[in-house]
């Protein structure tokens, strides 16, 4: 039963974010994947600009499955036109954006893609939006990607060990 509902909102979430690109969404390309959640572009003859991808938090590299999802977005988005709707910056400098690669005439939101392929973690502290928690709860109740672990540690935890 719970399932079903599951299955339920994962599809709803899936309606919401194929028609969830804002027009205010700048056109860019993707010349690299630095891990699972974050990426460089170039907008028109602008320099390049590292993309801290909005809402998730993906494993880190040392970290289990930090090199599977750095090749999973690298999938989805290297050497791509993407969609940047800018929301902000981090501590770092990055901008903190929401990112939607065109695949096959399409954009796919990266962040719920990253949740579908249990890739990332919905990154709490940032986000409750509440179609990308039912994604992520959809992949951990099917052990897809890294919930296949028996207790996977969230990014944000194993940062504090290292």
């Amino acid at each position: 039963m719970l399932l079903k509902a599951l299955a339920g909102d994962f599809h709803i979430a899936l309606i919401i974010f194929l028609f969830s690109i804002s027009a205010h969404a700048e056109p860019c390309k993707v010349v690299s994947v630095a891990d699972g959640d974050t990426l460089t572009v170039r907008c028109g003859g602008r320099p390049q600009e590292k993309i801290r991808i909005a809402d998730i938090d993906a494993p880190e590299r040392g970290q289990a499955y930090g090199n599977r999802s750095r090749e999973s977005l690298a999938e989805l988005c290297a050497g791509k036109e993407a969609k940047i709707e800018r929301q902000g910056t981090d501590q770092y400098k990055r901008t903190i954006a929401r990112v939607y690669c065109k695949i096959n005439h399409f954009y796919q939101d990266a962040s719920s893609e990253q949740l579908i392929k249990g890739m990332a973690w919905v990154y709490q502290d940032h986000s409750n939006d509440a179609a990308l928690l039912s994604v992520e709860a959809h992949a951990r109740a099917n052990k897809i990607g890294l919930w296949a672990d028996k207790e996977p540690v969230p990014p944000w935890e194993w940062r504090k060990t290292k």
